[in-house]
């Protein structure tokens, strides 16, 4: 059994401190000069996010993220509706609130389980598809 004194410890310590912060250093690849470039932030650009994408849903609107999460689907299912029955390209988000995605539970509910209502992924697919069509329609 090998015995470690408090010195040992203290100077492998004091080495793992030294190297540890080398890694903020770390840097990423940069697309246009295929160099390296500091890395500065997980932000996303907000003109990359788009216009018109519903937002993160607020904390106090369902107890638990999958429920805030199939709230935002429903929302998205609603938005893309709208733009496709307007047959326009304009951002219709502004005319909903989470009110509207919460009173459209029934429409989506697949189970009489208040802590899973729904199936997340199966509102995602359908908001993706509705966007998709959106989308395609708004392109050409």
């Amino acid at each position: 059994m090998m015995v470690y004194t408090p010195s040992a410890l203290r100077s492998a310590f004091a080495a793992l401190a030294l190297a540890l912060p080398m890694s903020a250093f770390a840097e990423t690849p940069d697309s246009t000069s295929g160099g390296l470039k500091p890395f500065t932030s997980m932000a996303i650009n907000p003109e990359e996010e788009g216009a018109c994408r519903v937002p993160r849903p607020p904390a106090d609107l369902a107890e638990t993220a999958y429920l805030r999460n199939g709230y935002r689907a429903i929302l998205r299912i609603l938005v893309a509706e709208r733009h496709l029955k307007a047959e326009t390209c304009d951002c219709h988000l502004g005319e909903f609130t989470w009110d509207m995605a919460l009173a459209e539970l029934s429409r989506f509910q697949t189970s009489d389980n208040p802590r899973l209502p729904f199936k997340v992924l199966d509102l995602y697919a359908i908001a993706d598809a509705l966007e998709a069509e959106h989308a395609e329609g708004c392109s050409e």
